[in-house]
């Protein structure tokens, strides 16, 4: 299959080429048939004109001068009938010669000769030496993304592009990309396949399947493959051609932004666990803990969470004990199981029965991450509302609502006014901008949960009015780097990471109140394991550390950089053969 698929390109190509210059031939061979006409049609009316002193020569002369405007002047015909043909050569020759001559010339011989140069000039191979890189086939957005995390870290990466201008584009903003054919085994030679840690494949289901086919087969069975998938069935295909790992990102991020959908029953999100340690998310809108300060929330001595974090509009805050909770907060809170369990029965009310009568949850775009969230809600018995201009499969007609969510009156039939929650999924940003500064106006105690494609508009959906929101740029790039990591780091939400890190001489002795890791760095230590293996969650403060025991610290980019600079603990990066972190990670996304 794949060597047909080959074959069809490469005689795809040289079709093409071969007839554009065929016509360019058979055009070139047309103007000289119509000069030998002309000149013979000159000739006959300055025979009829008694002037027999111009031979053959002189016609094409005289054609040719006449139909590239030159027009020398030289020699003329004296009647009418000859001067109205001159008039038809002048007009055909501006047609032909001056009009479609260029053109075709431009597209069927300079234009190819261009992308031919281009494609010389642009890097066709990695460096022999190159090792322990992601090759990330497709340049979208999104794979961008991914790169550009990967070098925050300090992973080598690779783009493939099929375009040449592309690749000298991507390759002029600082990116290392190597132009080839997604389907081309000397390019994944060139990419140094064998060598690789990882290969990302973010195309279409049926383009990603030949991508890992092709992959595999150089490489059966040392490189760890990913790819993305859009439907179902799709998911079995690219395993049996040999994907290690596939995700559907749409389908997770419609399930996680309906995750975070106020519950009064499951107020905690969870969004990562490592071994018996709970990573979770909790809006405070609609809590006790709305006006109190952490010190006076009481959540620690209740429940025996610790509250590691605060996001506040997009922002990520270390939270000190004066730390005011707003309806805009979420706290990202660390703990066990049963500790989290907790949280939920602290926070919210315990009504054992849904109300009949409760307002549904408006749902706006009915893609896959819209559909996903829908039925998400479905198995969760809430009421929803999903708004799409077109009627989508699967979702009963009480369910859904067709029409444009921009109209005041498809949003009010969907009772946006009185909604506990919006989720707006749309794959645009610049529509999911215009969506949230809309519903925030008709309703401004609801629950805006928005989608992003691109982490750079995140900030501008916090500032339209999103209570929260996801990327699906960040999403893939979490995943991806959560399986590349040795196991040090793991990226849990936007921007915001988990790293491990051993107690050196300079932090032993000191206790965690005292040690300035939260004060200093602005990171918070979620557990420590101990010298003799056991695990504690959320270590007293007054723990005093020894030397050797390993620190799981939750902060941003900024504030592991931080960390390590004042406590002089840095870590070696290493390339890796293969992902170092399954099985002792279990990611929620």
């Amino acid at each position: 299959m794949q060597l047909i698929s080959k074959a069809t390109e490469a005689l795809r190509l040289r079709q093409n080429t071969k007839q554009g210059l065929t016509i360019l031939l058979r055009f070139i061979i047309l103007l000289l048939l119509l000069v030998i006409l002309y000149a013979a049609i000159f000739q006959l009316l300055m025979h009829a004109e008694g002037d027999t002193s111009h031979s053959f020569i002189t016609g094409i002369y005289w054609t040719v001068t006449v139909m590239t405007t030159l027009g020398f002047g030289d020699i003329t015909f004296e009647t009418d009938i000859g001067r109205l043909f001159s008039v038809l050569v002048l007009f055909s020759g501006i047609l032909l010669f001056l009009t479609m001559l260029p053109l075709m010339f431009t597209q069927y011989l300079y234009a190819p000769w261009l992308e031919a140069q281009k494609k010389e000039r642009t890097p066709r191979e990695l460096p022999p030496e190159t090792a322990g890189h992601v090759i990330l086939v497709n340049p979208s957005p999104i794979a961008l993304n991914v790169a550009d995390n990967l070098k925050t870290y300090g992973a080598p990466y690779a783009l493939l592009s099929s375009d040449s201008q592309t690749t000298m584009d991507l390759i002029d903003r600082g990116y290392t990309v190597v132009t080839g054919e997604h389907d081309a085994t000397k390019v994944y030679k060139n990419l140094r396949i064998e060598n690789a840690a990882m290969l990302v494949a973010l195309d279409t289901d049926t383009r990603n399947t030949n991508i890992i086919f092709t992959a595999r087969e150089l490489c059966p069975t040392k490189l760890f493959l990913i790819a993305s998938a859009r439907n179902d069935e799709s998911t079995e295909i690219l395993k049996l051609a040999g994907c290690d790992q596939v995700f559907q990102f749409q389908k997770l991020l419609g399930e996680a932004l309906a995750r975070r959908i106020l519950n009064d029953k499951e107020r905690c999100s969870i969004i990562l666990r490592v071994e018996q340690l709970v990573i979770a998310e909790t809006p405070v809108m609609r809590t006790p803990l709305v006006g109190k300060t952490l010190k006076e929330c009481g959540l620690r001595a209740n429940t025996g969470v610790n509250v590691v974090g605060l996001w506040e509009r997009g922002q990520f805050k270390i939270p000190m004990a004066d730390s005011t909770f707003t309806a805009t907060t979420v706290m990202v809170i660390a703990g066990t199981q049963e500790q989290i369990a907790k949280v939920n029965e602290y926070l919210g009310p315990r009504e054992q029965k849904r109300d009949p009568n409760e307002t549904p949850v408006v749902i706006i775009g009915g893609g896959g991450v819209g559909l996903a969230a829908a039925r998400f809600l479905q198995a969760s018995h809430r009421p929803f509302k999903l708004i799409d201009k077109i009627r989508k499969k699967g979702i009963s007609e009480d369910k859904m609502i067709v029409g444009d969510a921009a109209d005041l009156s498809t949003l009010e039939s969907a009772n946006i006014r009185k909604a506990p929650s919006v989720l707006i999924t749309t794959h645009d940003d610049d529509t999911n901008i215009y969506l949230t500064l809309y519903c925030r106006r008709l309703n401004r105690e609801v629950q805006i949960i928005s989608r992003a494609n691109l982490d750079r508009s995140i900030s501008m959906l916090h500032t339209a009015g999103a209570d929260l929101v996801l990327s699906l740029a960040s999403m893939v790039s979490n995943s991806v780097i959560n399986l590349l990591s040795p196991g040090k780091v793991l990226m849990i939400n936007e921007g915001l990471n988990i790293f491990r890190s051993t107690v050196n001489e300079k932090l032993a002795g000191t206790h965690l109140l005292g040690s300035g890791i939260r004060s200093e760095t602005h990171c918070s230590v979620v557990a420590l394991r101990q010298t003799d293996g056991e695990l504690l969650i959320n270590p007293d403060p007054y723990h005093v550390f020894a030397v050797n025991e390993e620190l799981f610290v939750i902060g941003d980019s900024e504030s592991e950089k931080a960390f390590h600079e004042r406590f002089n603990i840095w870590r070696k990066r290493k390339n890796v053969k293969k992902p170092l972190l399954r099985g002792f990670f279990t990611f929620f996304v």
